[in-house]
Protein backbone atom coordinates (compact mmCIF):
# COMPACT_ATOMS: atom_id res chain seq x y z
CA UNK A 1 0.00 0.00 0.00
CA UNK A 2 1.44 3.12 -0.59
CA UNK A 3 1.29 6.78 1.69
CA UNK A 4 2.07 9.90 1.22
CA UNK A 5 2.25 12.38 3.73
CA UNK A 6 2.41 16.42 2.46
CA UNK A 7 4.58 19.02 4.37
CA UNK A 8 6.13 22.29 4.04
CA UNK A 9 2.57 24.25 4.02
CA UNK A 10 2.18 27.39 5.78
CA UNK A 11 1.31 31.06 5.47
CA UNK A 12 3.34 33.52 3.42
CA UNK A 13 3.62 36.92 2.39
CA UNK A 14 2.97 37.70 -1.42
CA UNK A 15 6.21 37.20 -3.42
CA UNK A 16 7.30 34.87 -1.08
CA UNK A 17 8.55 31.44 -0.96
CA UNK A 18 8.03 27.70 0.24
CA UNK A 19 8.90 24.06 -0.28
CA UNK A 20 6.73 21.15 -0.30
CA UNK A 21 7.72 18.06 0.48
CA UNK A 22 5.63 14.59 -0.02
CA UNK A 23 7.12 11.68 1.38
CA UNK A 24 6.19 8.40 -0.28
CA UNK A 25 6.10 4.74 1.16
CA UNK A 26 6.09 1.84 -0.40
CA UNK A 27 8.53 0.27 -3.53
CA UNK A 28 6.87 2.00 -6.52
CA UNK A 29 7.92 5.59 -6.23
CA UNK A 30 10.56 5.46 -8.58
CA UNK A 31 8.63 3.98 -11.66
CA UNK A 32 5.63 6.54 -10.65
CA UNK A 33 4.78 9.68 -11.78
CA UNK A 34 4.90 12.18 -8.91
CA UNK A 35 2.24 15.21 -9.68
CA UNK A 36 1.21 17.93 -7.61
CA UNK A 37 -2.37 19.34 -7.65
CA UNK A 38 -4.00 22.25 -5.54
CA UNK A 39 -7.57 23.27 -4.95
CA UNK A 40 -8.77 26.51 -3.75
CA UNK A 41 -12.14 26.98 -1.89
CA UNK A 42 -15.45 27.42 -4.18
CA UNK A 43 -12.78 25.66 -7.47
CA UNK A 44 -12.01 22.16 -8.80
CA UNK A 45 -8.87 20.57 -8.35
CA UNK A 46 -6.15 21.45 -10.83
CA UNK A 47 -2.98 19.81 -11.79
CA UNK A 48 -0.21 22.02 -10.78
CA UNK A 49 3.15 20.45 -11.94
CA UNK A 50 4.28 16.67 -12.52
CA UNK A 51 7.63 14.62 -12.85
CA UNK A 52 7.69 11.75 -14.48
CA UNK A 53 10.02 8.43 -13.29
CA UNK A 54 12.48 9.43 -16.25
CA UNK A 55 12.74 12.87 -14.48
CA UNK A 56 10.71 14.86 -17.21
CA UNK A 57 8.75 17.40 -15.63
CA UNK A 58 6.05 19.74 -16.89
CA UNK A 59 3.45 22.64 -14.75
CA UNK A 60 0.25 24.74 -15.25
CA UNK A 61 0.81 27.96 -17.18
CA UNK A 62 -0.03 29.83 -14.14
CA UNK A 63 3.18 28.69 -12.43
CA UNK A 64 5.57 28.57 -15.12
CA UNK A 65 8.92 30.29 -13.91
CA UNK A 66 7.39 30.22 -10.42
CA UNK A 67 7.45 27.17 -9.65
CA UNK A 68 9.36 23.68 -9.80
CA UNK A 69 9.27 20.30 -9.06
CA UNK A 70 11.67 17.87 -8.30
CA UNK A 71 12.06 14.55 -6.69
CA UNK A 72 15.07 12.26 -5.04
CA UNK A 73 14.31 8.85 -5.59
CA UNK A 74 16.37 7.49 -2.89
CA UNK A 75 14.42 9.64 -0.75
CA UNK A 76 11.04 8.31 -2.09
CA UNK A 77 10.07 12.40 -1.76
CA UNK A 78 8.95 14.78 -4.40
CA UNK A 79 9.38 18.38 -3.65
CA UNK A 80 7.40 21.47 -5.24
CA UNK A 81 9.49 24.63 -5.16
CA UNK A 82 7.15 27.83 -5.26
CA UNK A 83 8.60 30.88 -5.44
CA UNK A 84 7.07 34.88 -6.19
CA UNK A 85 3.89 33.60 -4.24
CA UNK A 86 0.84 35.55 -5.07
CA UNK A 87 -2.72 35.53 -3.12
CA UNK A 88 -4.12 33.40 -6.24
CA UNK A 89 -2.22 29.89 -5.25
CA UNK A 90 -3.55 30.22 -1.72
CA UNK A 91 -4.71 26.56 -2.06
CA UNK A 92 -4.75 22.82 0.01
CA UNK A 93 -2.02 20.98 -1.74
CA UNK A 94 -2.10 17.48 -2.59
CA UNK A 95 0.60 15.29 -4.28
CA UNK A 96 -0.42 12.50 -6.36
CA UNK A 97 1.36 8.99 -7.49
CA UNK A 98 0.42 7.62 -10.08
CA UNK A 99 0.82 4.03 -11.51
CA UNK A 100 -0.17 2.65 -14.05
CA UNK A 101 -4.28 2.98 -13.57
CA UNK A 102 -3.90 3.71 -9.32
CA UNK A 103 -3.81 6.85 -8.24
CA UNK A 104 -2.94 7.75 -4.45
CA UNK A 105 -3.41 10.70 -2.89
CA UNK A 106 -1.74 12.63 0.02
CA UNK A 107 -3.73 14.47 2.57
CA UNK A 108 -3.23 17.85 1.60
CA UNK A 109 -1.38 20.54 3.36
CA UNK A 110 -2.91 23.70 3.54
CA UNK A 111 -1.02 27.19 1.37
CA UNK A 112 -2.01 30.78 2.33
CA UNK A 113 -0.37 33.68 0.75
CA UNK A 114 -1.34 36.84 2.39
CA UNK A 115 -0.22 39.96 4.04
Amino acid sequence: QVQLVESGGGLVQPGGSLRLSCAASGRFFSVSTMSWYRQAPGKARELVAAISAGGSSNSADSVKGRFTVSRDNAKNTVYLQMNSLKPEDTAVYYCNLGLGSLLYWGQGTQVTVSS
